[in-house]
């Protein structure tokens, strides 16, 4: 490193660190702002708000990243060129990508960090965000409602292809893991009914390892007919060769965005057996976070073009002209998704394309500069 490279970094990590503490600053108004009332509401005390607030705010790091780099970038280089520190490097025989090693260096760094980011942390702080919001919402419903009906979803239907059972759950509840209005249908040759479980009440019982039926009938038909041929009642069946996870019939029926990296990909295998087309939104979203690595190296091969484009030139062009790029890679992103689910394009190619078109306009702005 020679004393460019030191006064470049002094000046740019001071204010990216000013830019990531006031982005940190700002998500954590905005959760406060979505889900203060509803925490205070359920009766949460102060442990319990700053515990959502510290869990949640990892989740946002592979946001903040990238954003933070793209504004603190252009104020910083910007700066150097208005003053005609970059002029007089340029001038004297250095290049622009010599000037700017130090940049690309932290932004490789960066990289891995983020890459780290979506592989492990956040991850973890959705699934665990997730939970606390969740326990603060059963305590608020179980002020005024049955306890069957704390934490339930409603209309819960789950196919499991491999073992050939079809679920049907009226209710099914995250708080108790307790299913009501319960239909188990077993499938046999033809893909025909061969036995069903009616109960009024089930869940999965971990220690034996299997599922309990409780208050029910059941059912067994003639596999050429499709006649009933026994009805028996029951007050309590226990079926151990049942090993369905009521968690993930839960997380089934949750949109892409709002499920972890582990999630995501837990539900694109199961989809990949009982319909690939219904993961395909799962597997975009999956792939995405893949592609969400490379954003560091993007967002600056961005903003240095922007950033050094004259002295007379105001900051905020380069800054407005990063919005309209952020709104591009929108747009680019909601075209993939919608070429994917009509398949005409992989998952995997739908999450590299806003990326690929990013990188490509910034190899194309780098080559323009002179």
């Amino acid at each position: 490193m020679n004393t460019f490279d030191r006064h470049l970094l002094r000046e740019w990590l001071g204010i990216l660190a000013l830019v990531l503490v006031a982005m940190l600053g700002f998500f954590l108004f905005q959760i406060c702002f979505d889900e203060l009332r509803s925490m205070l509401d359920a009766g949460a005390h102060l442990g319990e708000v700053l515990r959502y607030l510290g869990v949640t705010l990892p989740s946002y790091g592979a946001i903040i990243l990238p954003l933070g780099l793209l504004f603190s970038l252009l104020y910083t280089l910007t700066k150097l060129h208005r003053a005609n520190e970059l002029t007089a490097m340029r001038a004297a025989g250095v290049g622009i990508l010599r000037i700017t090693a130090p940049v690309w260096f932290v932004g490789a760094l960066v990289c891995a960090l983020v890459w780290w980011l979506n592989a492990s942390v956040v991850p973890w702080s959705v699934e665990r965000s997730r939970d606390i919001a969740a326990q603060l919402r059963n305590r608020r419903e179980a002020r005024t409602l049955p306890p069957d009906w704390v934490g339930a979803t409603t209309d819960v239907a789950f196919d499991e292809p491999e073992a050939g059972r079809l679920w049907f759950f009226n209710r099914l509840s995250a708080a108790n893991g307790h299913g009501y209005g319960v239909s188990v249908t077993e499938l046999g040759e033809r893909h025909r009914p061969a036995d069903q479980i009616l109960a009024a009440e089930a869940w999965r019982d971990p220690v034996r390892g299997g599922w309990v039926f409780r208050d029910g009938r059941l059912l067994s038909f003639d596999s050429d007919s499709g006649e009933a041929v026994k009805n028996a009642p029951f007050h309590e069946q226990f079926e151990p060769g049942f090993q369905e996870d009521p968690t993930f019939m839960l997380i089934m029926k949750k949109r892409p965005v709002d499920l972890s990296f582990f999630e995501l990909r837990r539900v694109m295998r199961y989809y990949d057996v009982e319909n690939p087309a219904k993961a395909v939104p799962f597997a975009t979203r999956y792939y995405s976070f893949l592609a969400d690595t490379l954003g560091p190296l993007i967002v600056i091969a961005i903003a240095i073009p922007f950033a050094v484009t004259g002295v007379r030139t105001n900051p905020v062009v380069g800054v407005s002209k990063s919005i309209g790029l952020f709104f591009l890679y929108w747009i680019l992103t909601a075209v993939a998704g919608t070429l994917a689910s009509k398949g005409w394009i992989e998952p995997a190619s739908a999450a590299w394309l806003p990326n690929g078109g990013m990188i490509a306009l910034a190899v194309w702005f780098l080559a323009r500069m002179r």
